[in-house]
């Protein structure tokens, strides 16, 4: 077995964790959720919870696949058309991950999350 050949089995087994992760996470944050959506105390935010747990799962797959990406690209096929390919790929779930960010916690991730806080009722309730 050569280098380039270990090294591909290596890209291939952290690429499919990425994707282990992301279908096996999907699937507990689902089946988290029904006793949510069950309970009548805690239906109201079971949805919410069910967006973040998902997007939490999505973004830890985005990591390792964005991983196997740079491996691949870095230690297998160093040519110029690889990196550009590995740069955009990596833009694209950067934007997503991002994207995904701002819905799970409702603010961009360079925010502070005190600041962000609605502003406190004085005390006559104005």
């Amino acid at each position: 077995m050569t280098y380039d050949t270990t090294i591909e089995h290596v890209v291939q087994v952290v690429e499919a964790t990425g994707v282990v992760v992301m279908v096996l996470g999907g699937l507990v944050a689902l089946c988290a959720a029904v006793p949510a959506v069950i309970d009548p105390i805690s239906r109201p935010g079971a949805y919410q919870q069910l967006r973040r747990n998902l997007g939490r799962v999505i973004l830890l797959g985005l990591e390792l696949l964005i991983i196997g990406d740079i491996v691949r690209t870095v230690v297998v096929e160093p040519t110029l058309d690889s990196v550009v390919v590995l740069g955009l790929i990596v833009l694209i779930r950067i934007v997503l991950s991002f994207a995904l960010e701002v819905e799970i916690d409702g603010r961009w991730p360079w925010n502070d999350p005190h600041t962000d806080a609605p502003p406190a009722r004085r005390e006559d309730g104005r």
